[in-house]
């Protein structure tokens, strides 16, 4: 008999569903090149289009302002350019200020790296808006990026008014949507951003697909790969029709999810079970006095360090992690932590539960049972702040 797993890592990536797999394997049913003009090419890009319909949908976006790429990463990089068209001029950013607890595929700063400025967030992880009226004064077209709700803590940012700074300055307001997507309702028009980023497998959907959403027709972002006429020339190279298919399915259920689904209070179990231990005045919640996604928990335990942690669930069957998945196969120091001032011997023990639509009861009992065994060790053992809370 198989040992239990319960999978509550949905912020790394989430399950396929059992609806994008059967797109996906009606697309691979045939040959699938969407530009080709004869009936198997153009029932391709039947699936494209019709994808993009219900992508723009997912966030209440003009279809034709909806441009296919290889996921968020992507999406990211073609945003982050100097070479903006609005209205057919060019109009390059004078600034690139981003908040510091950004994705890394957003922070780095593309091809604007050499404009970058950091804009700092206070001890629960919200942009200091202050700061940011600061950075943007002196600014003749300020570029701003910030995610609308961010990977490990699941702080929700103020994005509308932010934007609305921004805009108000001639500026242009990058939004990293991806952990937002069916989990709260999302309009790129009252968001009042220019581009918007989206991932199909954060979704339910396949790896490899994502999207780049502009907010605005007449904007127009340089290629970021060039040589063919695809995605209306905004995107060289052919389509991944099949994971397109289900891309387009998957943000048609998570559009009816947004409003509708609730998750474990998680946050609430953690509570529980380490003030039962008497480990309370140890137990860090991080962003918990600001609107958080309720899917995500982010917390740490001082004394239990994330390393030994991590091995513990999963050897125990409860996949978790200690933050976000771009650190893949490591377990380091969180940029988002030291941004909020969190002391380093307490980010080294933060662990991250995220959970989904296919997360289940006992999916939730099993990390309780789990997490209990780990806080009754923790308690036994001898603590001292200095030294043992690595």
């Amino acid at each position: 008999m198989a040992t239990p797993r319960a999978y509550l890592d949905h912020n790394a990536t989430a399950p396929l569903r059992t609806s994008v797999r059967a797109a996906m394997e009606h697309a691979f049913a045939a040959p699938v090149n969407a530009s080709s003009i004869h009936g198997e090419g153009r029932a391709a890009r039947g699936m494209v289009e019709e994808a993009r319909r219900q992508v723009a949908t997912l966030v209440v976006a003009d279809p034709t302002n909806v441009i296919f790429t290889s996921g968020a990463t992507e999406a990211a990089a073609q945003a982050l350019t100097a070479d903006i068209r609005l209205n057919g001029e060019r109009r390059s950013p004078s600034a690139f200020l981003v908040g510091a607890t950004e994705h890394p595929c957003v922070l780095s700063g593309g091809q604007l790296a050499e404009i970058r400025q950091t804009i700092p967030v206070n001890g629960n992880g919200l942009i200091d808006i202050d700061a940011l009226k600061d950075m943007i004064a002196g600014e003749a077209v300020p570029y701003v990026a910030v995610q609308l709700v961010n990977s490990e803590t699941g702080v929700i940012q103020p994005v509308a008014e932010i934007a609305s700074l921004v805009r108000a300055k001639g500026g242009y307001v990058l939004c990293d949507a991806v952990q937002a997507a069916g989990r709260i309702p999302l309009n790129i028009n009252e968001l009042g951003v220019d581009f918007l980023l989206l991932s199909a497998h954060k979704i339910g959907g396949a790896q490899g697909a994502g999207a780049l959403v502009l907010g605005n027709s007449t904007l127009e972002p340089a290629p970021l790969l060039t040589g063919g006429a695809q995605e209306n020339r905004r995107r060289a190279g052919t389509e991944n029709v099949a994971a397109i298919a289900g891309f387009g399915v998957a943000a048609q259920e998570a559009t009816a999810e947004a409003d509708t689904m609730t998750y474990p209070a998680i946050a609430k179990l953690v509570v529980e079970t380490t003030e039962r231990h008497g480990l309370a005045d140890r137990l860090h919640i991080f962003g918990k006095d600001e609107p958080r996604i309720s899917n995500t928990t982010c917390f740490a335990l001082e004394g239990l360090e994330a390393q030994t942690a991590l091995i513990d669930f999963d050897l125990r069957g409860v996949a978790i992690s200690s933050g976000s998945a771009c650190s893949s196969g490591k377990v380091g120091a969180s940029h988002v932590l030291a941004a909020m001032d969190v002391p380093a011997e307490i980010a080294k023990c933060a662990l991250r539960i995220s959970t989904g639509p296919t997360t289940c009861q006992a999916d939730v009992q099993l990390f309780a049972d789990v997490l209990d065994s780990i806080a009754a060790k923790t308690a036994a053992r001898p603590f001292n702040p200095k030294t043992n809370a690595a």
